[in-house]
């Protein structure tokens, strides 16, 4: 493929990352920092927001402690505590309950008030959506849907300082970042065929070819 035929913005066909190195230097003909120059200097006003900015520099100065040495979890607590944060709301899939439990503990251990929601909230049955029997995991029975707008409302209601998503659905993840009035930071992606570990498909291609659909 050629740089002309390369959509704006792109960067991962981008093999020089100047904006990194040297942001004065050539950049290939579809990056960004040359077609959109006015979008990128709205977005950084944006910063000039105190609360964005804090959020910005809470996040920057805790890779810069824990880089490769904390793990996610450990990142979470110094970014909350950087930020004077008290209130931590968990929202977490059924699936890893026992998982739930045990960072909701060490969360409480470092000093927050925690607050958690499992998905099935509400024990509304998947037919109330629109969603036929044939659609359940297991048809012919009660089955709960996923809740996510209820998990970010009851989070909004107790008025949590931030929201940590533990293994929601896909698509599921996306209605409750929308409906979160806190902030909101993943620490477990939901994915049961890798072990919740997506990237495991990425770098195993030929292993998930089938089961990425790649022919």
């Amino acid at each position: 493929m050629s740089s002309k035929d390369i959509r704006s913005p792109n960067c991962v066909y981008c093999e020089l990352k100047t904006c990194y190195i040297d942001p004065k230097a050539a950049k290939p003909r579809f990056c960004p920092m040359v077609l959109y120059p006015d979008v990128i200097k709205e977005a950084l006003t944006k910063y000039n927001n105190e609360n964005i900015k804090k959020i910005h520099k809470a996040a920057s100065i805790v890779e810069k402690e824990g880089y490769c040495i904390w793990p996610r979890l450990r990142e979470i607590v110094e970014f909350a505590k950087k930020l004077n944060m008290k209130k931590l709301g968990v929202a977490f899939c059924i699936g890893l309950s026992d998982e739930a439990k045990l960072i909701v503990k060490y969360l409480e251990s470092k000093g927050f008030e925690v607050y958690s929601v499992c998905c099935k909230c509400g024990g509304v049955d998947k037919t109330w959506l629109g969603l036929g029997e044939e659609q359940k995991l297991r048809p012919g029975r009660h089955e709960s849907m996923c809740n996510p707008i209820v998990q970010a409302m009851l989070l909004n209601h107790i008025k949590t300082d931030l929201n940590i998503i533990v293994g929601l659905c896909v698509g599921h993840d996306t209605l409750f970042i929308m409906y979160s009035k806190a902030p909101v930071t993943y620490l477990i992606v939901k994915d049961r065929v890798t072990g919740h570990n997506p990237i495991a498909a990425i770098y195993a291609q030929r292993y998930f070819k089938t089961r990425l659909g790649i022919t």
